[in-house]
């Protein structure tokens, strides 16, 4: 054994496959991508590892193999448990063979996401076991764990490590081989997939049969939850906090090494183990719920009180003594304990001021930190040289003075709601770009509707809204915006690039002919670094009735090689800034009141030159002084 400094995705990986996964499938997401990506680098042989197309095709995949025995690990971030949901609430009714683990990463914040939705609650509207771990030493060993349950009660288990869990750092003790070798994880005697469609084929009468075997065990899973190692209650005192995930690391932060205030940390939210809470609530007169992001540890304690009679005050989201929305951190949770404990020594270990005592006396002096200067606000913003701004501006100038409604997806071309180009007018979820659109058609017949969407999201989400747009005769112009890669979570493969997540090498699936088969009969590939000839198509392509297809080919800037930078001749540079106006690049920046291209950022792709009235941009310019 060695120790080894490990993020926390990583750790989950390498406890998967300590416990012997034999597969593994899912959907690229932050923040959960290093999982699988990790698996992947580190797979012994022996795993099978894919990029699913999207989290419900990952879901029915691994359900598959868990049905044969094989242990089983999905991966996916929040907001792709809502895809995945449909074969979820009907796996955990018909059970698993195999154990099988739903690493489902919340994101609370959020830092990249669309919402804040708590997993938790999939696990209560699920009936299903949900383990959070506190720390990423935590959850190497509860990964592990987690695998043990899902085989002994033959069910799936959600694993919700939340932001700070995925992407904190902890030094670890792993194996000299982090993943290890195959003869190091020999795999658990299985028969296989055995037929039985009174137990593998979901009908309305054997769901009712297991809905009620359901139920009947959640009792005993709670029950057993109650010995559950990472479930623990520490100190003494008359005031307690319930916590669980990283908030624990938060509380254990502030409170440091005093043991006056009783704290019951959580690792299984769901069934709530009521025996340990049970055992916190004895001589408390107050609890305060620390925990992202609902107030569900919150409602699972005022339960316990009211079930068994116990007059104990419950402080938390609810109550106002939490803030209910974004992430945690240990200066908030500071606030919150010392309000609740009546004390200002929490807020001052967090604010740096620490009193010395000397002699026999308290010395004079308070030694104050310096408080870190506010970080200043990065709106995210599309790269320089990004493909996207070229498509998204020879549209804009195609459709000037036109009633035009455009409606985006999400990844990097959410980015081109941005000013000022400020080319999204809508953005819920992804593939919504394209049947959103043909909403706005139905509803405004007379307006110019643009479906927006990349190039993965096209195979994750987006095929069936071109499918319903042909069947139902909508008039929309559908924008592919091809980069060859899924950019924004960390350019993963997909089934256009022709190559797997181990890096097989297989045919792709062409767009163009997916669209054609589905009954797009126009469908037009343009290089929207070539402004001139992509405002041309986008003029010609729109003026058609129908379902129409527009797709926008060329390369991501972090996976293509730069080309020669551009340059402003200042000589013949008339100081419009209708570069920096109409464009945003972020590599066009104003010295000494003209236009400047930062040779740093620039990747040459020479959108710029077309914007620029009087020819003062190209690669061989003279130079700016």
């Amino acid at each position: 054994m060695t120790k080894q400094l490990v993020m926390g995705n990583e750790a989950i990986a390498f406890g998967a496959i300590r416990a012997g996964v034999r597969m593994v499938a899912g959907y690229p997401g932050t923040p959960s991508t290093e999982v699988l990506e990790t698996v992947a680098k580190n797979n012994p042989g022996n795993i099978h590892v894919e990029w699913s197309i999207n989290e419900k095709a990952a879901m029915e995949v691994g359900a598959g193999a868990a049905y044969a025995g094989k242990r089983t690990l999905v991966t996916m971030k929040q907001v792709g448990l809502n895809v995945a949901s449909d074969p979820l609430m009907s796996l955990n009714y018909v059970g698993v063979k195999g154990g099988m683990v739903i690493l489902v990463a919340d994101d609370p914040g959020p830092i990249s996401s669309q919402t804040e939705q708590d997993t938790r609650h999939y696990a209560k509207f699920a009936k299903m076991m949900v383990f959070d771990p506190s720390s990423p030493a935590e959850a190497y060993e509860m990964i592990q764990d987690a695998f043990e349950y899902s085989e002994k009660y033959g069910k799936p288990v959600f694993m919700r490590p939340t932001t700070r869990i995925c992407h904190g750092y902890q030094t670890i003790e792993l194996p000299e081989i982090p993943g290890g070798k195959p003869e190091d994880m020999p795999e658990k005697k299985s028969d296989g997939f055995v037929k039985d469609s009174e137990k593998w084929v979901i009908f309305p009468r054997l769901s009712y049969k297991n809905h009620i075997l359901l139920e009947k065990m959640l009792v005993d899973i709670a029950e057993d939850f109650g010995d559950y190692r990472f479930n623990e209650v520490t100190g003494t005192g008359k005031k307690g906090i319930i916590t669980g995930g990283v908030s624990y690391e938060y509380v254990k932060e502030v409170l440091g090494d005093r043991d006056d205030v009783k704290v019951f940390k959580v690792a299984t939210a769901n069934p709530f183990p009521e025996k340990p809470a049970l055992e916190f609530l004895k001589g408390l007169d107050s609890v305060l719920a620390v925990e992202e992001l609902d107030p569900v540890l919150e409602r699972e304690i005022t339960y316990v009180c009211g079930k068994h009679g116990i007059a104990v005050e419950v402080f938390g989201k609810l109550t106002g003594s939490m803030v209910n929305a974004g992430e945690n951190s240990a200066d908030k949770v500071a606030e919150s304990i010392a309000e609740f404990l009546g004390e200002d020594n929490s807020v001052q270990m967090r604010s740096g001021i620490k009193k010395e005592v000397c002699g026999g006396g308290e010395a004079a002096e308070l030694r104050e930190t310096a408080k870190m200067p506010e970080i200043p606000s990065r709106p995210p913003v599309l790269c320089p040289g990004c493909p996207h701004r070229g498509a998204f501006y020879a549209v804009k100038l195609a459709m000037k003075g036109k009633k035009t409604r455009y409606c985006g997806d999400i990844g990097c071309y959410t980015l081109g709601n941005a000013m000022p180009l400020d080319m999204v007018d809508t953005c819920l979820c992804m593939g919504a770009g394209l049947t959103m659109a043909q909403g706005l058609y139905h509803a405004e017949p007379d307006a110019r509707c643009f479906g927006f969407i990349g190039d993965s999201t096209f195979f994750a989400s987006g095929m069936t809204g071109v499918v319903n747009a042909v069947y139902n005769q909508a008039d929309i112009t559908v924008v592919l915006l091809d980069n060859s890669t899924t950019a924004m979570t960390g350019h993963q493969p997909h089934p256009g690039t022709g190559k797997t997540m181990m890096g097989d090498v297989v045919n792709c699936v062409d767009p163009e002919m997916i669209l054609r088969g589905m009954g797009v009969k126009t469908v037009v590939t343009a290089d929207p670094l070539d402004m001139r000839n992509s405002v041309e198509i986008v003029k010609k392509v729109a003026e058609e009735k129908g379902v129409k297809a527009i797709i926008f080919k060329s390369p991501c800037i972090a996976v293509s090689k730069p080309s020669k930078p551009e340059i402003i001749d200042s000589a013949k540079c008339i100081n419009c800034k209708k570069c920096i106006k109409e464009l945003g690049c972020p590599a066009i920046v104003l010295r000494e009141g003209k236009a400047y291209i930062e040779k740093s950022l620039c990747f040459g792709c020479s959108v710029c030159e077309s914007v620029c009235p009087v020819g003062a941009i190209s690669k061989s310019g003279g130079e700016a002084k």
